[in-house]
């Protein structure tokens, strides 16, 4: 809990049994490729730039906070971790400048990154204190729980905070424990809101240490005056630990109106606290989405019990292409709105929701797919969620039988297989590269690839939920001229049409030009500067070969 300033006095002049030191401060921060995934449409990314450039403007002077950083710099590396900003005072904006640039590309080595940062730390000597922000689990091999306990035993005062951005909570236990087994805590973040108020609790207002005994006369514990309660639905079970529940209380005015900054925040579904008699306002949010607010009054030898029923549920989101699919499908992306309030998640997607109709829309590519389920309150509502998509794996060949073309540069696209009155084909998806992926609805299709001049195409037929491996075979070769001194190299078809033109098929200022082209004869034109007059070669291109012309 969060008491200001005046409340701290006062409960130390009551019972002070305990005392806070500040201790240094390590923000372990996730840049991994999936940081790239998007909530309410931003990426994961961005959202933590913001709030960290947010929360760090309030974080108290002479405060000594340091940066480590994971999956930044490399893919598929487990080393991939830096110690960006040493902790320090004052190093809000060098911290804030280095998260600015950052691009995220690599794996999530979160366990070594936290060991690293309690060792920066010098966590056998000093106080420690570690806030981890992560997207995802651990996928290095390595057991985040077996370092909780090892940095707690060894530990002169080390605790880590873990930040869970857009975890599902069963992804959250299994790196709970890195809190649960230092004494610190685990915090749920599903969109931004949840993440200032998470890294405010642990960055701005919670750098603090273990409580450390005085060596004073022990006194009698104050008993709690105020106690908090939650639940889901009328005559529901209380929500108990569950950290998805926000409480700030803040003082009365004689309206009974809240009036002034909140007192105190704790996320907690149920919890005890202290506060001097007087009337208050409490406003308790479920996600920071559902909003209720209750006042009490605190009075001399009574207990005040808060106690909010949010009208709420559950629900689970199952993801996929088709019902009897094994696996939710992390691809699809889910839309949930619920009153005035909308989120994305993709794939498995579970959230409290408001009592009544809660519309989902899955889509992967074209394919899309709207829903409205009904919920009970304190229900916990599972939904299959199919969106019919298959994937096509693109490939190219030069030739039947030849080589296949490796390229980055080969343009694919997926079009309607029926032509419009006009001729032209409804586009569907596109991609660039062979081995890419294209998400299409089910039926009939038509996949097109172009690389240089040439251009081919395929029909084919997909299924919902199937993965189908569609190649076009482009019959071009490469043609490759050199022609010294040259300004200008044009290549057209070797045959004219009636009115004796040639088609230009490609064309190229300098002296050395390499095009793939359809097979078949050509006409190789260059031109020079100044007063060397044009010259023209013919030229042959076979498929799955190639041709190599020298114009001199």
């Amino acid at each position: 809990m969060r008491l200001k300033a005046a409340f701290l006095l006062l409960a130390g002049l009551l019972a002070a049994t305990q005392t806070i030191a500040a201790d240094k401060t390590m923000i372990v921060l996730d840049a991994s490729g999936s940081m790239w995934g998007q909530i309410n449409g931003r990426s994961k990314i961005d959202i933590a730039r913001e709030t960290l450039a947010t929360v760090l403007k309030s974080v108290p002077v002479g405060s000594e906070l340091g940066l480590m950083v994971y999956g930044h710099r490399e893919k598929g590396s487990c080393s991939d971790i830096e110690l960006a900003v040493p902790p320090g005072a004052g190093t809000e904006n060098a911290i804030n400048a280095f998260v600015a640039g950052l691009n995220p590309k690599g794996k999530t080595p979160l366990t070594h990154a936290v060991e690293e940062a309690a060792e920066a730390l010098k966590y056998t000597e000093d106080k420690a204190t570690v806030v981890l922000v992560t997207d995802g689990l651990e996928t290095c091999e390595a057991d985040p729980c077996a370092l909780a306990s090892a940095l707690e035993s060894k530990g002169v005062d080390f605790t880590t905070h873990v930040v869970g951005f857009g975890l599902t909570a069963e992804e959250g236990k299994k790196v709970a424990c890195l809190a649960e087994n230092t004494g610190g805590k685990y915090f749920q973040a599903s969109d931004a809101t949840q993440l200032v108020a998470a890294l405010t609790a642990t960055v701005a207002e919670a750098p603090m240490s273990k409580p450390q005994e005085q060596v004073v006369e022990a006194k009698p514990a104050v008993e709690f005056n105020t106690l908090f309660d939650s639940v889901l639905s009328e005559g529901g079970p209380s929500i108990g630990e569950d950290n998805h529940v926000q409480w700030l209380v803040y003082k009365a005015d004689e309206n009974g109106q809240r009036t002034g900054d909140d007192l105190t925040s704790e996320y907690k579904g149920a919890y005890s606290a202290n506060f001097p008699a007087g009337k208050y306002v409490a406003v308790a949010k479920l996600d920071s989405v559902i909003e209720k607010q209750v006042a009490f009054e605190v009075k001399d030898g009574d207990v005040a019990r808060p106690f909010v029923n949010f009208d709420a549920g559950t629900v689970i989101v199952h993801p996929k292409r088709t019902p009897d699919a094994a696996e939710d499908d992390r691809e699809i992306r889910v839309d949930v709105a619920f009153g005035d309030y909308t989120t994305t998640y993709y794939g498995t997607s579970k959230f409290y929701a408001a009592a009544g109709p809660v519309k989902l829309k899955g889509s992967v590519g074209p394919t899309a797919v709207e829903e409205t389920v009904t919920l009970k309150a304190g229900e916990q509502l599972e939904h299959n969620l199919i969106v019919g998509s298959g994937t096509v794996l693109n490939s190219a060949i030069y030739a039947e039988g030849g080589p296949a073309v490796d390229s980055g540069d080969v343009y694919f696209e997926v079009v309607a297989a029926n032509k419009a009155i006009d001729g032209t084909r409804k586009q569907i998806g596109y991609s660039y590269g062979t081995g890419s992926k294209i998400d299409v609805p089910p039926g009939d299709h038509v996949l097109t690839a172009k690389l240089g001049a040439a251009t081919a195409e395929i029909p084919f037929t997909i299924k919902a939920g199937e993965m189908a491996d569609v190649s076009v075979n482009l019959n071009a070769g490469v043609l490759a001229i050199t022609a010294p001194g040259a300004n200008f190299i044009e290549i057209f078809d070797a045959k004219k049409d009636i009115q004796g033109n040639r088609k230009s098929v490609s064309n190229h200022y300098g002296a050395e030009w390499q095009e793939t082209l359809p097979a078949g004869d050509y006409a190789i034109a260059v031109t020079y500067e100044g007063d060397t007059a044009p010259k023209e070669k013919p030229a042959t291109v076979k498929a799955g070969e190639r041709s190599e012309v020298t114009v001199e």
